[in-house]
């Protein structure tokens, strides 16, 4: 199972609350939407810090997983016209594009 991870800052002048919202109740909701989701996406996962005493300050505002089988369903799902077309730009919208920090791993599930 090839999974993606992506910590993303907000964009300048959007407050944190509004980022939140706009990744889990509009672009969650647009992202799952396309047929090529449905086909290809095993997980798709949106994250958000919470307050945690002891921990340190949140380095990223949100955190967005997917999973994909392997890396042709990868590949079909970020070549779709629908991902091209309507996901893709809702990103900019609301993601600091510049500051995306991407992780790449093969999951191995220990417990």
């Amino acid at each position: 199972m090839l999974k993606l991870i992506f910590m993303i800052n907000r964009v300048e002048g959007m407050s944190y609350e509004r980022f939140v919202e706009h990744h889990r109740d509009r672009h969650a909701p647009l992202f799952t939407s396309v047929p090529e989701a449905q086909r290809y996406v095993r997980k798709y996962t949106v994250s958000h810090p919470v307050p945690a005493e002891n921990y340190p300050d949140r380095a990223y505002d949100g955190l967005t997983e997917i999973w994909f089988e392997d890396w042709e369903d990868h590949d079909a799902f970020f070549a779709s016209d629908n991902y091209r077309t309507l996901v893709n730009p809702d990103e900019a919208r609301f993601i600091d594009m510049g500051s995306v920090a991407v992780m790449v791993t093969e999951e191995k599930e220990v417990i």
